[in-house]
């Protein structure tokens, strides 16, 4: 479309799309994903123990929750205890060469936890790292 000008010259529209306020917008959304989505994985409300030594996790692994009402989750999807080892089989290639996490509260009865514990190791599973908490310590130490 052709415009005119005051001074009587033919001029036509800018029809270039402003693309900084795309990217800025893109950028701000990109920013809120990947804050978001640690928070999104761990939505089952767990109080892990506190222990002193603490490993850094640097690997992504299928994880094993048990919550304060003694409820067993495959990820974040509730599984019934029977079906622990089937589960695994099928997310894990090789059982005997993977290793897991198991996240339990620190309220859960060692019974449940051991009950568990048995499933995983019914699937072939002999590597189980159980998730901690480091310990805050207030003070010194002397």
């Amino acid at each position: 479309m052709a415009f005119t000008n005051p001074q009587g010259r033919t001029q036509s529209s800018l029809a270039d799309i402003n693309v900084t306020p795309l990217v800025d917008v893109v950028l701000v959304l990109l920013i809120i994903f990947m804050v978001t989505a640690p928070v999104l994985q761990s939505g089952i409300e767990v109080n892990v123990p506190k222990t002193r030594t603490v490993k850094e996790i640097t690997e992504e692994r299928v994880v094993i929750s048990i919550d304060r009402q003694q409820r067993v989750f495959l990820g974040n999807s509730p599984i019934n205890i029977n079906d622990i080892p089937a589960a695994l089989h099928q997310k894990l290639r090789d059982p005997s060469r993977q290793s897991i996490f198991l996240r339990a509260d620190q309220d859960v009865p060692f019974g449940a936890f051991a009950t568990v514990m048995d499933a995983v190791k019914q699937s072939g599973i002999t590597n189980v790292s159980i998730v901690t908490q480091p310990l805050q310590e207030h003070g010194s130490k002397r």
